[in-house]
């Protein structure tokens, strides 16, 4: 059975789900390790793995009775398209304003 996604940006709207990506960045870490860095319960910051992992931006391995959490580098597909978009919308504005202004006769004001 697949497991439900959820979209990548309800994942990040919590500054402790960005904390742990930020965590992870560095090397792969149990949930314990992870859980330690955080003043909140064990369970809490496992629901919050959860949310990570169905949205796809971390995996999780089982190495005998620890759960290892590393960063997902797929998961952040969506995010780098859709950031994409827009920076390739601002540069087309940001072009045309400067084709604008250099137009013989603009003053500028």
């Amino acid at each position: 059975m697949q497991q439900p996604t959820i979209d990548p940006f309800q994942a990040l709207a919590d500054p402790s789900r960005r904390q742990v990506l930020r965590l992870l960045s560095g090397n792969r870490l149990t949930i314990n390790e992870v859980a330690a860095h955080f003043n909140m319960s064990r369970p809490a910051v496992s629901k919050h793995i959860k949310q990570l992992h169905v949205a796809g931006f971390i995996s999780i391995k089982n190495i005998g009775r620890e759960r290892y959490c590393a960063l997902n580098r797929d998961g952040f597909t969506a995010l780098q398209e859709w950031m994409h978009y827009f920076d390739a919308f601002w540069k087309e504005q940001l072009d045309a304003l400067d084709k604008l202004l250099k137009e013989p006769g603009h003053t500028g004001k």
